[in-house]
């Protein structure tokens, strides 16, 4: 007697796509489990129409290739959802959206996210001219498999695609100072993140993308990507460690176009949300911010405001707090603290500190840290001939710093 085998094509699909059971894929798709059940039969039966894009878009593959027979009489269906590939920047690979022709099994998907994570760790102690390309071919590499992957997988897939540019243009704004480039990259995360349909992912990115016009002193446009960013957000039901973030983002931004009472209203907002109750919660990749953080933006919003005893009291805690795995920011607060003490008045506490930064900026480069430093030494042009400020004129000014110091 024949032994029944079902439709393997259907199941090694849907495996594939990261529905281990027939009752997962029956929830994505709204139908009850026995219908796949049917499907998955010896002679599984030719699928409703309203159900044959459902099914096709959720496995990636046609209907042909899922087991199916079309019945007499019936037009040949199109197969898989085509939509239009999404535009991409000079330079970049193209997110497909189209259907696979070579089916990766699920765990491409756990494989990827596991160097994605590697990469996310070693932003904090590899160089950034080191990780940059890495974490740009590891996105590349993502483009490719969202064109052998579907369902569930292909949104895994999608969501580590959007965290590497993500991290990519990260290291272009902040450590290389191209903010162009930066955009355009930012543009490839929020498409990814488009395609995983992760909401929070998508809220991260445009906030990222509000720095940009707020160096530049553009706050409209700042303001702009600060509201979808916290849509988004909503949309997401974001948990605090986020929306925090948010706040504390939208204060930077606030404080670089100079309005430092708006800043210090949404810091207080931020620390609001953080001292509510309940466990400290926020996305696994969101790695670059935490309650210390905060403080940090806050001290450095004081500065500007010209609170200087709060900023010192702010920064010291930082500075107290801060793990002694966070290199890059330990350097960017020891420069607002150096900044605190040269409007103060007191050039050898400022060349103090910001000597202490450069310390740091010579263990793990941060073009941040150097900005703070350069900054201070402005500040300290009326000093320019004293000890202490020709003695950190000879730190800055080294053969590994000088061009650095000159082109911020």
């Amino acid at each position: 007697m024949r032994q029944s085998t079902g439709n393997p094509r259907l199941k090694a699909a849907r495996i594939a796509a990261g529905y281990a059971s027939q009752q997962e894929l029956a929830t994505a798709l709204g139908v009850g489990v026995r219908q796949v059940r049917r499907w998955e039969s010896d002679t599984p039966p030719w699928p409703h129409p309203d159900l044959q894009q459902a099914l096709t878009t959720a496995l990636g593959q046609n209907l042909g290739d899922l087991g199916f027979t079309i019945p007499d009489g019936r037009d040949r269906p199109d197969g898989a959802s085509r939509r239009p590939a999404l535009s991409a920047p000079s330079g970049h690979a193209t997110i497909p959206t189209q259907a696979p022709a070579v089916v990766q099994p699920a765990t491409v998907a756990a494989d990827f996210e596991a160097v994605t994570r590697s990469h996310r760790r070693l932003y904090w102690s590899v160089a950034p001219a080191t990780l940059h390309p890495s974490a740009l071919a590891h996105a590349t590499l993502g483009c490719a498999l969202l064109t052998e992957t579907a369902g569930q997988t292909r949104r895994a897939v999608a969501a580590a695609v959007a965290e590497s540019y993500l991290l990519a243009a990260r290291i272009e704004f902040f450590d290389m100072r191209e903010p162009d480039r930066a955009t355009a990259t930012l543009l490839r995360a929020l498409q990814a993140a488009g395609e995983a349909d992760d909401s929070l992912l998508g809220s991260a990115v445009l906030a990222h993308m509000a720095f940009v016009p707020a160096w530049a002193g553009r706050r409209d446009a700042a303001v702009e990507r600060m509201v979808a960013a916290r849509t988004y957000a909503r949309r997401g039901a974001a948990p605090v460690g986020l929306l925090a973030w948010l706040d504390a983002v939208e204060a930077e931004c606030e404080t670089r176009c100079g309005h430092t009472r708006t800043a210090l209203h949404l810091i207080r907002h931020g620390e609001d949300l953080l001292t509510a109750g309940g466990p400290y919660d926020s996305p696994d990749w969101l790695d670059w911010f935490s309650p210390v953080r905060l403080s940090a933006f806050k001290g450095n919003t004081q500065v500007k405001a010209g609170h200087l005893p709060q900023a010192r009291t702010t920064l010291l805690g930082v500075l107290d707090e801060l793990p002694a795995t966070e290199d890059k920011q330990r350097s960017v607060v020891l420069g607002d603290l150096a900044a605190v003490e040269a409007a103060a008045g007191d050039p050898e506490a400022a060349c103090r500190y910001a000597v202490l930064a450069l310390d740091q900026l010579a263990v793990t480069w941060y073009a941040m840290g150097m900005d703070r430093v350069t900054e201070v030494r402005r500040a300290l042009a009326p000093h320019q001939h004293e000890q202490c400020v020709r003695e950190l004129d000879d730190r800055l000014y080294g053969w590994a710093t000088t061009v650095s110091a000159l082109t911020r």
